[in-house]
């Protein structure tokens, strides 16, 4: 498995992401974010309220970068991010767990989708078996005085 096929497979196993825009005075904004979707080329898909800050943000400028982390597996994302108003597109990822925040269910009006299109990112990944074998390799290094070395099971920079 090659770096993009590592960094979109840890993508796809994560429920969550925060997604950071940038507000009107510069400022960076993070909110916590529902995956609806991470297709097999990268791109990940959230719901939003068309009414919502992130989307004002978002007409001011189309770059953001998503976090995503669990206790051993953490990633980045920066791209561009599409607001898209597509009916069809918001029923086929539906989830009835939205309607805590849109109680008229999918015909709501407000209902908006986000789609990143990544552009670079990176990942590292101390789970399994390359987990295993990095925390040997920092234990050595930490009593030999020296910095652990890491490779591309590990952590890795990405261009999409």
């Amino acid at each position: 498995m090659n770096t993009q096929e590592k960094l979109i497979d840890l993508i796809q196993d994560f429920d969550n992401a925060m997604l950071v825009t940038k507000t009107d005075d510069g400022a960076l904004d993070a909110r916590p974010m529902a995956v609806a979707r991470a297709t097999d080329e990268g791109a990940l898909w959230f719901v939003s309220d068309r009414n919502s800050g992130k989307i004002a943000d978002l007409m001011l400028d189309r770059d953001v970068a998503i976090t995503m982390q669990s206790s051993r597996k953490f990633v980045t994302i920066s791209g561009e991010c599409r607001v898209v108003d597509d009916q069809a597109m918001i029923e086929e990822l539906w989830s009835e767990a939205w309607k805590v925040w849109f109680p008229d269910g999918k015909s709501d009006p407000s209902i908006v989708l986000l789609k990143i299109v990544p552009e670079r990112g990176e990942y590292w990944d101390n789970s399994g078996v390359a987990g295993l074998k990095y925390l040997i390799k920092a234990g050595k290094a930490y009593l030999q005085g020296e910095r652990a070395a890491t490779d591309a099971s590990v952590n890795a920079s990405v261009s999409m």
